[in-house]
């Protein structure tokens, strides 16, 4: 079974992308025995993915998957967008970011809700480097609904009306972004094998 690195210290993040690919060995950074927080100062998902996986690629050897992903608001220019987990500071909390998102929504209504979940990864190998997107689209929701998930699971809405908090595990690995943006991975090391 292949080895890979997840380049995350998320271990939510880690968990559902074990279960979508369930097929390979899935190592977290406490599981190789690194402790690195990996500076996402590039000013895309695309750019902060690859710059994980590539670090990680170089302490650990070994193949290697990190992801970037977050919350673009189109009447906001796809603001949070790389911010998202970053836009009120590093000491803010998840409830603090959902709080300040719904509050700066509030006078929006219909299609100025509209928003996006965009997720990509990067897979590094000592043969190639690749990057691939993953989107859903749906708005923000009037209020915080849900207690699965983290993140802005609990005030992103998809078009069936409930939030991605809202679902069950098994529903929310097969409608997310990651798992979009997984799927493409799973296809490109698929190929590899061949």
């Amino acid at each position: 079974m292949k080895k890979i690195v997840v380049a995350t210290n998320n271990k939510g993040k880690l968990k559902e992308i074990k279960e979508i690919l369930a097929e390979y060995e899935l190592l977290s950074l406490e599981e190789v025995g690194i402790k690195i927080n990996v500076k996402e100062d590039e000013n895309t998902f695309r750019g902060n993915a690859l710059k994980k996986a590539k670090e990680v690629f170089k302490i650990t050897n070994m193949p290697c998957l990190a992801d970037d992903s977050g919350l673009c608001i189109n009447v906001f220019n796809n603001w949070p967008g790389v911010e998202t987990a970053r836009f009120l500071g590093e000491k803010a909390s998840q409830e603090d970011r959902n709080k300040y998102i719904l509050d700066k929504m509030k006078e929006k209504n219909g299609e100025e809700r509209n928003a996006k979940v965009v997720c990509d990864i990067a897979y590094v190998d000592n043969e190639k480097e690749t990057v691939v997107e993953g989107i859903v689209s749906g708005k923000i929701s009037k209020e915080e609904r849900g207690d699965n998930g983290f993140g802005f699971d609990s005030i992103f809405e998809l078009e069936d009306g409930r939030t991605l908090a809202e679902l069950s595990e098994k529903e929310k690995n097969e409608v997310s972004s990651r798992r979009i943006a997984l799927e493409k991975v799973k296809k490109q090391l698929e190929i590899n094998k061949e």
